[in-house]
């Protein structure tokens, strides 16, 4: 259906994620992945979406000048907002460790921000999602960093994985939204350009 809509349009994400990449390819989209390595470096100042919103345009700017007439590029940004505090990549496995192990018997905030570029202008949004994890054991954190190797993901988990099965207890909001894009709102925007 999208792309009947966008089919004057070309549509450009800029992630190098599998999990955004396959929700695209599940909205029946045409789509050209490009990427280009970005310093994803914020002001300290920002808190919540600020910082997802910020690094989401940042991405964007890298392909400045370089958009056609009728090109979308989409880029995007997820962390966890955790006791005040953003929890991006693991660096390693004691910091994924000590990330999950923070998370446990606890309530956080999954926020995305999704940037649409054309040749234009530019706009970006957020979502945010509340995810609250179950009493997690030293040994099931083990078990899913031996086993599962989170280390691409903000907060060093994915909800879609064995701890979201056994981890999580409750969930406020949109789910894609936690694996990295809130793909109703995507669908939406998209949806409107026509």
């Amino acid at each position: 259906m999208l792309s009947t809509i966008l089919k004057e349009y070309k549509i450009i994400l800029a992630s190098g994620s599998p999990r955004r990449q396959q929700f695209f390819r599940d909205l029946d989209l045409d789509f050209e992945i490009r990427l280009k390595e970005v310093d994803e470096i914020y002001p300290p100042n920002l808190i919540e979406e600020d910082i997802t919103d910020y690094l989401a345009v940042l991405k964007s700017d890298a392909f400045e000048g370089e958009l056609n007439e009728k090109e979308i590029l989409i880029t995007s940004d997820t962390i966890v907002w955790h006791e005040n505090k953003a929890l991006g990549k693991p660096k390693d496995y004691d910091d994924a460790f000590s990330m999950l192990k923070s998370l446990s018997n606890k309530t956080h905030k999954v926020i995305t921000s999704v940037c649409f570029k054309t040749k234009d202008k530019v706009e970006v949004f957020s979502e945010t999602t509340k995810v609250t994890f179950n009493d997690l054991s030293d040994e099931s954190i083990q078990y899913y960093l031996e086993n599962y190797k989170p280390y691409d993901k903000a907060g060093a988990y994915g909800i879609q994985e064995w701890i979201g099965f056994i981890g999580v207890s409750k969930i406020e909001g949109s789910y894609a939204n936690v694996m990295g894009m809130p793909v109703h709102k995507v669908y939406e925007y998209l949806s409107n350009l026509a």
